[in-house]
């Protein structure tokens, strides 16, 4: 790639990152579908439930809603 600048080598190197995450993704899904066909159950990595779950139970006053970075405002009733 003599003769080309620095943009065009950090485009081509993120372009084969895109399309290797994009490859891992199609192996992953596909590998789910397999699982699923053969009947095995894997536990979902991408959530952690029980953290949520810890979180919801703890009751320390006022809730709140983030509007923006470093901005709270107080909520009475369920977010949706």
């Amino acid at each position: 790639m003599a003769g080309r600048g620095p943009q065009t080598f950090k485009k081509r190197q993120k372009e084969q990152q895109r399309k290797e995450k994009q490859q891992e993704k199609l192996a992953r899904r596909l590998q789910r579908k397999q699982d699923e066909i053969n009947g095995i159950v894997r536990p979902d990595t991408d959530d952690d439930i029980d953290d949520v779950d810890e979180l919801e139970d703890r009751d320390e006053g006022p809730q709140t809603i983030e509007i923006s970075p470093g901005v709270r405002i107080p909520i009475s009733g369920p977010v949706e």
